[in-house]
This record gives structure tokens, C-alpha cells and sequence, in this order.
């Protein structure tokens, strides 16, 4: 025998609202890149670029394809371009630019997101709306599969190009 206030019937209702509530919202998102600057050297005397240079021609590209190429389930809707900053590398023993470039997106699914968060220059991902997710245990597990294979997909790349 259950206490009063915990009925059955009112812990399915409240189950029935949560998925309705999941079914109905899409996820707002910020999303974060840095997108670090490796020097050209000059060929003979001129065409060399910095860093900083290097860093803003690569974070306009990319703002470009963010902008232009659509991504199913995922809508960019604005795009923001921070100032370029400079670190100090010990690995290179040199300064190395960073350009940032932040992204508000809006989701059908967590699972659209695992893109972002796959990438190489991904920094911070925050999530906006909703406040809360509930997530079925099957959505969870898709998550993780799509995570596995977008690792999978970023290591053979990287394989591929430093064979190549």
C-alpha cells in the first residue's frame, strides 16, 4: 500500500508531461571554438603570415561553411567573432594565436550536438534551453554511439592526413 500522494496514476502523468515536455522543446546552445593560427613561412621574400593572420583567415572560413552548409536537425542562428588572443607554446616554444568563434545553434536533439563537441578547436558548449532535460535510457545510449563514432571518424582523419 502506497502513502497518500504517491498514486500510481500520478507518477505515470507526471512521466507522460516530462516526455511531452522533451518532445516539444528544441535545445539552444552556445557553442565555442578556438581556432589556432600555424605560421606559413615565406617563400622567398614575401607570403609569409603570422599567426594571427593565419588564425582569422582559418576562423572566416569556417564561419563560412558554419553560415552556408546546413547540418540536419541542427539550425545556426547567429555568429559571433571574438578578438584573436596570442599563448605562449611550450610544446613549440613559441607564441601560438588563437580566434574564436562562438555559435548559437538551435537542436532537434542532444544527439546533434555531439558533432560541436567532436571537433578538434571545440572549447565550451553551453546549453541555453531548456532548463531541464529528461532523457530516456535508448536516447542516452545514442549519444554515446554517436560520440564513439564521431572519435572514430576525427582519428582516421587525423591518421589519413599525417600519412598522407
Amino acid at each position: 500500500m502506497l502513502k497518500p500522494g504517491f498514486e500510481k496514476v500520478g507518477i505515470e502523468e507526471t512521466k507522460i508531461q516530462e516526455e511531452k515536455v522533451m518532445q516539444i522543446t528544441r535545445i539552444r546552445a552556445k557553442v565555442r571554438f578556438d581556432y589556432r593560427g600555424k605560421p606559413r613561412p615565406s617563400r622567398f621574400f614575401f607570403g609569409g603570415k603570422s599567426t594571427e593572420e593565419v588564425a582569422g583567415e582559418l576562423r572566416y572560413q569556417q564561419a563560412a561553411l558554419w553560415r552556408n552548409v546546413p547540418i540536419q536537425g541542427v539550425l545556426v542562428e547567429n555568429i559571433e567573432l571574438g578578438e584573436i588572443y596570442t599563448v605562449f607554446d611550450e610544446e613549440v616554444d613559441d607564441d601560438v594565436a588563437f580566434a574564436p568563434l562562438e555559435l548559437d545553434v538551435v537542436a532537434d536533439c542532444l544527439e546533434n550536438l555531439v558533432l560541436f563537441a567532436a571537433r578538434e578547436e571545440f572549447r565550451r558548449l553551453q546549453i541555453r534551453e531548456p532548463e531541464r532535460i529528461v532523457m530516456p535510457r535508448q536516447e542516452m545510449e545514442r549519444i554515446f554511439f554517436q560520440m564513439h563514432e564521431q572519435i572514430k571518424t576525427q582519428k582516421y582523419l587525423k591518421a589519413k592526413k599525417y600519412l598522407d
